[in-house]
């Protein structure tokens, strides 16, 4: 796959999954046996992707993704996403604050030899997002 197309690919992860919540597209684009990797656990192949994006677009209706950057070679795309929502429902215990917050995704996919991601490893600004939701503290801790 050229990277031009492996980087419209993975760019179909934010505009279609993310933002529009068309969880049949992960059918398309992840293979029934893909890993994910993430600082929270997201089960395996579409089906774990779809319940993660469902979890989230629950507690973010109005959840968009736009691709910052986007860099590909070989069979390897990585994007840099930037997140954001209203927090209505509530998410891994923190209770809906009915804030606005902006939060950077980056994600790296591997794809395989029929078009389909077989790695996804992604990783999120999760302090900020807590911040922007008054769920974390604003300041650094004071050391001894």
């Amino acid at each position: 796959m050229l990277p031009h197309e492996l980087k419209a690919r993975a760019r179909r992860v934010a505009e279609e999954l993310l933002t529009q919540g068309d969880l049949p597209v992960a059918d398309e684009l992840f293979a029934s046996d893909c890993r994910h990797y993430a600082p929270r656990p997201i089960g395996n192949g579409p089906l774990g992707i779809k319940v993660w994006v469902a979890t989230l677009r629950r507690a973010f209706p109005d959840l968009r993704a736009i691709v910052e950057e986007g860099v590909a070679e070989g069979n390897r795309v990585v994007q840099r996403l930037t997140v954001g929502g209203t927090h209505v429902v509530a998410l891994d215990g923190v209770s809906p604050s009915g804030h606005g917050a902006t939060w950077i995704l980056v994600e790296i996919l591997h794809v395989g030899p029929d078009g389909r991601f077989t790695e996804h490893w992604c990783v999120w600004d999760e302090l900020t997002l807590l911040r922007n939701l008054g769920s974390a503290p604003t300041a650094a801790p004071k050391l001894p």
